[in-house]
């Protein structure tokens, strides 16, 4: 039988059994509204949708890193030090592609810098301490003013946050 029809079985045992009293045993009444609450039956709970599973850039670093270094070596080529805060300049087609001639380099340290001008003030100053001029995490927590442990947390968020960026601008290319 179904918890639904014993109910009114157990409890009508439940009254006859108090009946003969004047008052009821709240002890007896207790007990035997638990034993029923505990036998019915529980709904099923449906199955979650399956959800997207969050896309995180930190397997990536490496590779931003990379591009980082190439941006440096070809800003020197152009003859633009490698400036983070500096002023935007013009900007030509897309640079997907493989840098080959001056214009092309040109193109792709604009790129990046666009890239770059879309972090915060601090995110941009840890890269290019350390990053770029190749201080360490201490070093380079010093000449920022904040402490090593602001640096080792917030140095990768800052890493993957560019390497959305780039991704976005098509500077690099994720394998599927």
């Amino acid at each position: 039988m179904s918890a639904a029809l014993q109910l009114p079985l157990q409890l009508s045992q439940v009254w006859a059994a108090t009946a003969g009293t004047s008052a009821l045993q709240p002890q007896l009444l207790a007990s035997a509204v638990h034993h029923i609450q505990r036998r019915r039956p529980q709904p099923v709970e449906e199955p979650q949708p399956a959800q997207e599973p969050v896309v995180t850039y930190a397997f990536y670093r490496k590779h931003t890193e990379k591009l980082l270094r190439r941006y440096l070596y070809a800003s020197m080529q152009v003859g633009r030090s490698p400036n983070l805060l500096g002023e935007s300049v013009g900007r030509g087609w897309v640079s997907s592609r493989r840098v080959r001639t001056f214009e092309d380099a040109l193109i792709f340290v604009l790129d990046v810098e666009q890239c770059l001008k879309k972090l915060s003030a601090l995110d941009r100053q840890m890269i290019s301490r350390i990053l770029i001029q190749e201080y360490t995490q201490a070093e380079a927590a010093v000449l920022l003013g904040v402490s090593a442990r602001t640096i080792c947390t917030k140095l990768p968020q800052a890493i993957d946050r560019l390497t959305e960026s780039l991704v976005e601008s098509d500077l690099l290319t994720l394998p599927n």
